[in-house]
């Protein structure tokens, strides 16, 4: 075993750091039966022939604006990943948290690509939503509003109010049908938070500091890029 410590460590450190190491390959090995069971799961409902409004690939032109299936989005995949962001129509900016998601997932995009087809969809009307993604340089996605669209409403991406809910789908398709597989989002069942937690690597750096992630929210305060 290479140790995880430096020379001249003290032994109750190393008793420490052994336990924690017991733990951390615990956890590992829950995640990893909570992904298999996930995989597990039968193919949800048949979804409809929603129309997305999608803009140019070259985020600084707005036009010519297309109507995109959802089954054309997968492309030469069978699977797609669609985030969900949370940005309401009468909203001037997406919301802070899941736009540090969707920065993180931009960063592995083409890394993504090479496995499925992956998504942003939100229910803000198209040019608002393509400003915000060249505010945040999200230039290696697929940006789509589903304004006008009962999309977020029928998928539970959004609250019966109205009020939009950061979400994660998995949408298979099979033929010239496309039906939903899995969903999760940031809030638990029971209303506990940090739901997705998982594909956000901001929050997994600062659970390694001496006083972690504490109660800290991202903010479009700061520069994103």
């Amino acid at each position: 075993m290479t140790p995880l410590w430096p020379v001249g460590t003290d032994g109750d450190y190393i008793a420490a750091r052994l336990a924690l190491a017991r733990a951390e390959r615990e956890l590992r090995d829950r995640i990893e039966r909570v992904a298999a069971a996930r995989r597990a799961l039968p193919l949800g409902a048949e979804l409809g022939e929603y129309l997305l409004a999608e803009g140019p690939t070259d985020l600084d032109q707005d036009d010519p604006v297309r109507s995109t299936p959802l089954r054309h989005l997968f492309g030469e995949h069978e699977t797609l990943v669609l985030y969900h962001l949370m940005f309401h129509p009468d909203d001037d900016e997406a919301c802070p948290m899941c736009s540090m998601w969707i920065d993180g997932l931009h960063g592995v995009a083409e890394h993504l690509a090479q496995h499925t087809a992956f998504a942003v969809v939100a229910k803000a009307p198209l040019p608002k939503l393509r400003g915000w993604a060249r505010r945040r340089g999200w230039s290696r996605l697929r940006i789509l509003s589903s304004h006008g669209t009962p999309f977020n409403a029928d998928l539970h991406a959004e609250h019966p109010d109205g009020s939009q809910r950061p979400m994660v789908s998995v949408l298979v398709r099979q033929g010239e049908t496309v039906r939903h597989f899995y969903s999760g989002a940031a809030d638990f069942l029971d209303g506990a938070e940090r739901g997705i937690d998982l594909l956000c690597p901001v929050w997994h750096v600062l659970d390694l500091l001496p006083g972690g992630r504490g109660d800290w929210y991202a903010s479009n305060s700061y520069p994103p890029r």
